[in-house]
C-alpha cells in the first residue's frame, strides 16, 4: 500500500500536470470503484482543478465550488500519466481521469478490487473521512509523546494506526522501528522518555529521508514503480538477510496478510519474537534468542 513517502511522490507528480487545469471528463470503468453518488462524475466534467492534498494514505484531488475527488489506493492501485483520451484497456485499469495536456488513468492489480474513489460536495463532508491521526512530519515531541500514551497499544500498531498518525504503514513503521532500535512489540505505555524520543526522530528522519529520496530517484518523471519494497531499506521485505547495522540476519513475525520485518539483535537485546504460525507449530521447540535460532538450522 502506498504510504506517506509514496503519496507524497504522486502528490509532487501530479501537481505540475493537474492543477490549474479543466477536467474535461471522468471514465469509470469499474463500478467497484465509485464509492459515493453526489455528486456525479459528470459533474466535476469541465471544472477547474484548485489544487491537491493528503488525508493520511488518501489523496484529495480539490475543485472549484468545494467539489472533492479522494482517492484511496489501497494495496494495488496505482496512478499513471497516460496522453490524453487513452483507451481503457485491460481488466485492471480502473478509471480514466481526461484533461487537455494529458490524462491519468487508475490501475488496479490482481483479482480484489479495494481501490476506492469518493466524490464529496463541501469540506465539512471531506473531514468525514479523515480518521484524525496526527502529522507525524509535524508533530513536536511533546505532543508524539502524548499521542502514543494516550492508548496501550504496541509500537507496530500504534505507528500504523490511522486515528494515531496519519499516513505510516506497514513497510515505513518497521523502518522507523529499526532505525529508533526499538521493538514492534513494545507497549507503548512502558516507553520512558528516551525512547519516545529515539522513536520521535527516527519518524521524522526515515519519513523525511525517503520522500527525498523518492523524489531524485524520479527525478521529475511521473512515479511508475510504487511499491512497499525498496532497495536501501534496512529491514521491510528483507528476511533472512544481513541487517545493515549489525550484520544479524532480519526476522519477521507474520500475521494476518501482513508481516513485521525487525533485527533482534539491534531492536529486541537478540531475543527472537513469538511468529504466530511457526511458534504454533514449533510450541516448546520455538527458539527464544538468535543463538538458538542459529544452533537449530546447524543441527538441521
Amino acid at each position: 500500500m502506498p504510504e506517506l513517502p509514496d503519496v507524497m511522490l504522486y502528490l509532487a507528480a501530479l501537481e505540475p500536470r493537474i492543477a490549474g487545469r479543466r477536467l474535461e471528463r471522468i471514465r469509470i470503468a469499474s463500478p467497484f470503484l465509485l464509492r459515493s453518488v453526489d455528486p456525479a462524475p459528470s459533474e466535476l466534467g469541465g471544472r477547474m482543478i484548485v489544487g491537491l492534498e493528503r488525508i493520511g494514505k488518501r489523496i484529495v484531488w480539490t475543485f472549484e465550488d468545494e467539489l472533492f475527488a479522494v482517492f484511496h489506493l489501497m494495496i494495488a492501485g496505482r496512478f499513471h500519466w497516460k496522453p490524453t483520451g487513452v483507451r481503457l484497456a485491460g481488466r485492471n485499469v480502473l478509471a480514466a481521469f481526461d484533461l487537455a495536456n494529458g490524462s491519468v488513468t487508475l490501475s488496479e492489480a490482481g483479482e480484489k478490487k479495494r481501490a476506492s474513489l469518493h466524490l464529496i460536495r463541501g469540506r465539512e463532508a471531506l473531514g468525514d473521512l479523515d480518521p484524525g491521526g496526527i502529522d507525524p512530519l509535524a508533530v513536536d515531541l511533546r505532543t508524539f509523546g502524548e499521542q502514543l500514551r494516550a492508548g496501550n497499544h504496541t509500537l507496530k500498531r500504534s505507528l500504523t494506526d490511522p486515528r494515531i498518525f496519519s499516513g505510516i504503514g506497514n513497510a515505513y513503521s518497521d523502518e522507523i522501528l529499526h532505525a529508533a532500535r526499538l521493538s514492534p512489540l513494545q507497549l507503548t505505555s512502558r516507553l520512558d522518555d528516551d525512547e519516545i524520543r529515539a522513536l520521535h526522530e527516527a519518524t521524522r528522519a526515515t519519513l523525511s529521508h525517503w520522500i527525498g529520496r523518492l523524489a531524485a530517484e524520479t527525478g521529475g518523471r511521473f512515479p511508475e514503480k510504487v511499491t512497499a519494497f525498496r532497495d536501501g531499506m534496512a529491514v521491510h521485505g528483507r528476511y533472512g538477510q544481513p541487517c545493515p547495522r549489525c550484520g544479524a540476519r532480519v526476522q519477521r513475525i507474520t500475521y494476518a496478510a501482513n508481516e513485521c520485518d525487525y533485527c533482534a539483535r539491534c531492536q529486541t537485546g537478540g531475543r527472537l519474537l513469538a511468529d504466530r504460525a511457526l511458534s504454533r507449530l514449533l510450541k516448546e521447540d520455538w527458539p527464544r534468542t538468535l543463538e538458538e535460532l542459529e544452533s537449530m538450522k546447524r543441527r538441521g
